[in-house]
């Protein structure tokens, strides 16, 4: 194919867009408008129903196809399989108690009250022949975005919450199920049930794949070939990554599946296959699905939308209208499963940001074009309604849900003063946002009830806190602490300095990451033999020098050696942390941007040398 035959041109302006949008929305984040939404807008302005710069091109139709199923994938991957069991911790003594509390419960009970509601809607549109036949129908609004509930949720700070994670499997459960029943519709109306066992095939595949995963996972010789891999150039995590999607999206399709079903299960596996090291290549991953290719899909959603063919139809307003009140209220009544374990505030909230339906619906919708079930104009009103729904929905939900989700994420530091001030002050240093509470002087004993501990750690600070940090004097007390902020008020991270090894046990059994004076010392002797001979200035005890870390942020200073770097007299570089990798810190070493430095000398000198890493010019 010539060059000549493929235009750039639509390609620029989408990502020229998708560039400009986040920017012109920054003076109104005040209103809570998802960066989604505006991506779709500026489509529609320089789309078809605009300005008519953008139309569908064949590098366009590609990325954005791609575009969707990388969402997908990445949504896959966000999914906190370890945190979707129960949170109710050992105090959720009863079965119910455990249910009420697991995610996929509810969501699962969320999609089953608002497909019977879809059901009873889809009747009725049948009744006043909007629609010949109620099944699809249902279908079509029992949906939900996870494309647009998972971007919302990383965005307003709450995916990694457990009412984050409810919302992700109940948006999980109503697409994965959605894209199953659609499929063994389609085959069954052209007359090929058997075809229904080829989604079996692919679930196959998954399981077997998940099942080589785990074996992986285990060979420790394989595992240090993939470490040493990710720090080179080769990138082969990403590399597999991407290799791992595009094997699902194609199985997918060569098997009459919708391909984002494939790119979801590979997400899936990635996730699981790279375990405790996915913050590192989910971050990659982001950059390069948010970067590029997820831009360009919501741009060309908006770039796709034909108002002229609604205007042409019948009724067209009260037509979108019905279809509109319908679309929100069953997933109202469906949202109503959230009561079980969250607020009032948080039950609507789910409902308003569940109800956001994008690609998926249009894509059903189009299903249902070709099969003559659905008038072309009923599709152009179906798209209209998922265009409202993904203005609204993210808008409506930054509204309801309680503030605590709305603040940033911060670490609350629990203990006497002397052990949390010193951490607290090195937490801020690297940009963490810190909440300090002296537990001796006002804090609730051990063996206050669960409501006073609860309060207690209210007064602390709690409310949008994502890490627990208990460095009391006493084990019961750090305990009793971690088991109310994980059980009643959801926090994710939960750490904890354990004297009594005895005590280990218990607190691994609450989900609490131990750090106990045994432990402490293996992590020494680890980092001075990870450090190299740069570490033996470390055993002599001086009380002179001190120890700091920074990330460099400076450009002056990287792609530079360290000798050339200018190192104030008397300091050291230890040791250099990059991603996942420690470098061995030689007069040789090449430093990098936002590699993590551990420096020794004398206070003033370490002072220093810290500024000049953190300036950026």
């Amino acid at each position: 194919m010539e060059s000549g035959h493929i235009s750039f041109l639509p390609l620029l302006i989408v990502i020229a867009l998708s560039f400009a949008v986040p920017i012109l929305l920054s003076p109104i984040r005040r209103l809570g408008i998802p960066v989604v939404v505006g991506e779709i807008i500026a489509g529609i302005v320089v789309g078809r129903s605009g300005l008519g710069l953008v139309s569908d091109e064949f590098v366009l139709e590609v990325l954005s196809v791609f575009g969707f199923a990388y969402l997908m994938f990445l949504s896959g991957l966000e999914i906190d399989f370890s945190g979707l069991s129960a949170r109710g911790g050992l105090r959720a003594s009863t079965r119910w108690a455990r249910l009420r509390r697991n995610p996929f419960v509810i969501g699962g009970a969320a999609f089953a009250v608002t497909t019977l509601c879809s059901l009873g809607a889809a009747f009725y549109l049948t009744h006043i022949d909007l629609v010949d036949q109620p099944w699809l129908m249902a279908l079509i609004l029992s949906t939900t975005s996870l494309g647009v509930v998972a971007p919302v949720l990383k965005e307003r700070g709450v995916i990694e919450s457990t009412y984050g994670q409810t919302l992700l499997a109940a948006a999980l459960i109503a697409d994965f199920v959605t894209i199953l029943l659609v499929s063994g519709f389609a085959m069954v109306r052209a007359g090929a049930a058997l075809d229904l066992l080829l989604i079996l095939v692919l679930l196959i595949v998954f399981v077997a794949s998940y099942r080589l995963a785990g074996r992986a996972r285990e060979n420790l010789p394989a595992q240090r070939l993939m470490h040493a891999l990710s720090t080179a150039t080769s990138q082969i995590r990403v590399r597999g990554s991407m290799a791992l999607a595009l094997v699902f999206i194609a199985l997918a399709e060569g098997l009459g599946v919708e391909n984002i079903l494939g790119a979801f299960l590979a997400g899936v596996l990635v996730s699981f296959l790279v375990g405790s090291e996915s913050s590192m290549l989910r971050e990659k991953l982001d950059a390069i699905g948010y970067g590029f290719f997820i831009p360009i899909f919501f741009v060309m959603v908006g770039v796709q939308f034909d108002l002229p063919a609604l205007l042409g139809s019948d009724s067209p307003w009260a037509t979108v209208g019905l279809l509109l009140a319908i679309a929100f209220g069953v997933k109202l009544l469906g949202a109503m499963t959230f009561r079980l374990a969250f607020g009032w505030r948080e039950t609507f909230a789910a409902s308003t940001l569940l109800s956001a339906r994008l690609s998926l619906i249009i894509a059903v919708a189009a299903i249902g074009v070709e099969m003559g079930i659905i008038s072309p104009a009923l599709d152009a009103a179906i798209i209209l309604v998922a265009i409202v729904t993904c203005l609204l929905s993210p808008i409506a939900f930054a509204r309801l849900v309680p503030r605590s989700y709305r603040k940033a994420r911060h670490m609350l530091l629990i203990g006497d003063t002397r052990d949390t001030a010193p951490l607290a002050g090195r937490l801020r240093e690297i940009g963490r946002e810190v909440a300090v509470y002296d537990i001796d002087h006002h804090a609730a004993p051990a063996s206050a009830s669960r409501s006073e501990l609860s309060a207690a750690l209210r007064t602390a600070g709690i409310e949008g806190a994502d890490t627990l940090i208990a460095v009391a004097d006493d084990d019961e007390t750090n305990l009793a602490y971690c088991r109310v902020a994980r059980e009643v008020h959801a926090v994710q991270r939960l750490v904890a300095w354990v004297r009594d090894p005895a005590f280990n046990k218990r607190f691994r059994d609450a989900g609490v990451n131990v750090v106990n004076p045994a432990y402490a010392k293996f992590l020494l002797l680890e980092s001075m033999a990870l450090g190299g001979a740069a570490m033996d200035g470390l055993i002599h005890d001086d009380e002179t020098q001190e120890i700091r870390i920074a990330k460099l942020a400076n450009p002056w200073l990287a792609d530079r050696q360290i000798r050339h770097i200018g190192l104030p007299e008397g300091t050291r570089v230890l040791r250099v942390q990059r991603g996942g990798a420690v470098l061995e810190a030689e007069p040789s070493t090449v430093l990098k941007i936002n590699d993590t430095l551990t420096v020794i000398g004398a206070h003033d000198e370490v002072d220093a040398l810290m500024r000049r890493l953190a300036s950026r010019w």
